[in-house]
Formats: structure tokens, C-alpha cells, sequence
């Protein structure tokens, strides 16, 4: 990745709480710098990280702990359901003790 790229990069880190939340909520934003250390933070707690330019585009535009408005929600909902997936998966991987491919 060019010097570039890496300075137009940019992450959003969501979170949501069935029982508290009424919608999932941005919970950090940034680009560059900022946008990379959303991302390691991320992976380094285990957090799955997907790429989707257009998402982050209009989350990009809310404020941190504003909700997700019902326009992106089916997006949002996909993503979550990605991660939910992913999650579920790892963790049946950690308790049967074998590696699977995602």
C-alpha cells in the first residue's frame, strides 16, 4: 500500500447491544493514522474487519455514538451478520481443536 493510500485510508468501528441499543453506533472513526489504529486495535481484540468503501463512505459522516440511521441498516445488518458468522466458526474451530478455512 502507497504512502498515498495509506493517508486516504479510512475505518469505522461499530458496536451494538441487542438489549441496550436501539441501533448498532459508531463508536470510532478516522482516517490515516487513526484509521489504521481502529484497524489493529480490531484485530488485535479478535474483532473481524471487512472492507466496504462505500459503507465506511456514509458511516464516515455520522458522529461517534450516533446511531446508524434506518437507511444503512440493512448494510450495517450484513456486516454484523458477517461478524456473527465469523465468531461462531472460530469458536467451534477453538473447541473442536481444529483449523477450518474461512
Amino acid at each position: 500500500m502507497g504512502q498515498e493510500e495509506k493517508s486516504r485510508q479510512k475505518a469505522v468501528a461499530l458496536s451494538y447491544d441487542a438489549e441496550k441499543d436501539r441501533a448498532p453506533k459508531v463508536r470510532a472513526k478516522g482516517r490515516g493514522v487513526v484509521a489504521r489504529k481502529i484497524i489493529e486495535t480490531a484485530r488485535a481484540g479478535g474483532v473481524p474487519v471487512t472492507e466496504d468503501p462505500d459503507l465506511v463512505e456514509s458511516l464516515m459522516r455520522l458522529e461517534t455514538y450516533e446511531e446508524v440511521p434506518p437507511l444503512l441498516y440493512r448494510a450495517v445488518a450484513e456486516l454484523l451478520a458477517f461478524a456473527y458468522r465469523l465468531n461462531n466458526k472460530v469458536g467451534e474451530e477453538r473447541r473442536s481443536g481444529s483449523p477450518g478455512t474461512l
